[in-house]
């Protein structure tokens, strides 16, 4: 054996055992910050969560911002920092990561992220799709030094249609009101309804909505609030749920608080599903660019919630909700 041909190999092994053990350090020392800027329960949840499934040798650090929407960079050093490490189940990816991911939670702490100077990846986490229709204008957002992902709080219209099927397999005709800021919702959900009968109307304002749903009700087997102007106020929705209910009408929905109101069922995704796809997302982010700028995804997977004495009150034999979700998921 050639001596110089050894010693190359012997120094080549050394030099992969220090790069290894290198890239390991850094891999424990990546860590994930957490920007939020409200009180929100369920965005206190999602981060409960994340904090509980970080790997106990990766950095865990809470940021509180100013509800003002100051920019994270400018929030003073003496403001609430919390680190943990909890030995908890591990979302540990297949392959380490040593990039540290900030993460932006709600709409608040997502306008202050964004204008936060860095190049780590970001994900903004918990926002509805107008939410982030609110944001796709700053500049800021598409930089090309940085790798942005979105994560949307609600599953896609296509999860929705697919459980409206799995409930009333030989219904097509589905009623929806919008408003004007609701066309990228309406978008999806035409492009998501092939075979659909979908028919929507457009309420300019409140008071117009009981005269929008006199026409909508009698052209419809179900409706539908999508998550807007309209679903996001309480208002709005009970005067939906009170006009399906009169006619006899499923009302469908995003959220777990529209079946408990009186819908008749809605796919959701848990702050539990929520905080595991936005930790793959970050991964997803510091493995590499993504193509197309900012990567936008819908909450997957689904849970679906049935009310289930609504469902009596239609005559309605609704599988368990397991099956529904199983059946949701196959669909997509």
């Amino acid at each position: 054996m050639n001596p110089s041909s050894a010693l190359l190999r012997g120094l080549r092994a050394i030099a992969g055992v220090l790069f290894a053990a290198a890239f390991a350090a850094g891999a424990q020392a990546a860590g994930l910050t957490v920007l939020l800027a409200d009180d929100n329960a369920a965005h206190a949840e999602f981060v409960r969560l994340l904090r509980e499934s970080q790997d106990a040798s990766s950095r865990f650090e809470l940021v509180r911002l100013p509800a003002d929407g100051t920019p994270a960079d400018r929030v003073a050093a003496g403001e609430e920092r919390a680190n943990a490490g909890v030995r908890t189940r591990s979302l540990r990816p297949s392959v380490p990561v040593d990039v540290p991911v900030t993460m932006a939670v709600g709409v608040a702490a997502a306008r202050s992220a964004i204008e936060r100077p860095g190049q780590d990846p970001l994900v903004l986490a918990m926002l509805s799709r107008l939410d982030y229709e609110s944001l796709k204008a700053s500049p800021a957002l598409k930089r090309a030094d940085r790798q942005v992902g979105v994560l949307l709080r609600e599953p896609a219209m296509a999860d929705q249609l697919a459980l409206i099927d799995a409930l009333l397999p030989q219904k097509r005709r589905l009623g929806v009101v919008a408003t004007a800021e609701s066309e990228p919702i309406v978008r999806e959900l035409q492009r998501a309804a092939h075979g659909w009968d979908l028919r929507v109307e457009y309420a300019p304002d409140a008071t117009s909505l009981a005269s929008v749903l006199r026409v909508l009700v009698p052209r419809s087997d179900a409706l539908m609030v999508l998550p807007d102007l309209i679903g996001d106020s309480q208002a709005a929705t009970l005067s939906v749920l009170r006009a399906g209910a009169t006619a006899g009408l499923p009302v469908f929905g995003t959220s777990d608080g529209l079946v408990r109101s009186g819908g008749l069922a809605a796919a959701v995704s848990t702050p539990g599903q929520l905080a595991q796809q936005a930790r793959a997302l970050g991964q997803k982010l510091a493995m590499g660019p993504v193509a197309g700028g900012v990567l936008v995804e819908a909450a997957t997977p689904s849970t679906v919630r049935v009310n289930a004495t609504v469902a009596r009150g239609l005559g309605l034999r609704p599988p368990e909700e397991r099956e529904l979700t199983e059946r949701v998921t196959a669909a997509r």
